[in-house]
């Protein structure tokens, strides 16, 4: 089992208490405080959203993650996109996470380039190539997004979902199958602070969820994750 598993926060503010002015103040609190508590990577998964409000929220997301980091140099969360690699760009955003069947990881870092690349000015801005996470349904899925060159396999669902019982859990075994390929895999789906353990021991390199981060105090949720 990793030492320091991975801990990935999938946003959905619409799970949130309030009107939609209340709901996106609560989700930039969630996500001030999943900085704060050193969490890896934070999904912006907002798929309702225009885009110009898409963007708006993106902003304001990195100036939140920017200001922790001013506050504490050590602080590494990454903010992903999903789906929309202009909106990751345009907000200096870390990344994007890529649905199944959307676009290639190298699709997205050709964009990338051609957005970033150009002149002096636009590499100061973004020097860096994107991280890319990719949703897998199968162990194959997890092959594949290896081989297409993704970052991080998120890998759903392991458990049975409350909001989604219809959906066939992939179950440990086939998790344990998926760790098998050349690309850190993160599990997703029904994790809770009780089977979180029985997924790392099965080899994911982390936890990926919403409720789990959203419902609870980020704080306490890293240290029963992390052992520390």
């Amino acid at each position: 089992m990793p030492n320091s598993p991975l801990l990935y926060y999938i946003t959905d503010r619409s799970s949130l208490p309030g009107d939609e002015r209340t709901r996106r103040r609560h989700l930039l609190d969630k996500i001030a405080e999943a900085a704060s508590a050193h969490l890896d990577y934070i999904q912006l998964r907002e798929k309702d959203l225009p885009v110009r409000d898409l963007e708006s929220l993106a902003r304001e997301a990195m100036r939140i993650i920017q200001e922790r980091r001013t506050e504490n140099p050590d602080l590494t969360t990454a903010l992903l996109i999903n789906s929309r690699a202009d909106v990751s760009i345009a907000t200096n955003a870390a990344g994007v996470h890529l649905p199944a069947r959307d676009l290639m990881p190298a699709e997205v870092r050709q964009i990338w380039k051609t957005s970033c690349g150009a002149g002096a000015l636009a590499r100061e801005i973004s020097p860096r190539t994107p991280v890319i996470s990719i949703s897998c349904h199968s162990p194959e899925h997890v092959t594949q997004a290896a081989t297409n060159g993704a970052d991080l396999a998120i890998f759903a669902p392991i458990f049975e979902k409350k909001n989604a019982p219809g959906a066939l859990p992939q179950g440990l075994e086939s998790l344990r199958q998926a760790c098998r390929a050349n690309i850190p895999v993160i599990a997703l789906g029904g994790i809770t602070l009780q089977n979180a353990e029985s997924c790392l021991q099965a080899g994911a390199a982390g936890i990926a969820a919403i409720r789990l981060f959203q419902e609870n105090n980020i704080a306490t949720v890293v240290h029963a994750l992390s052992g520390n």
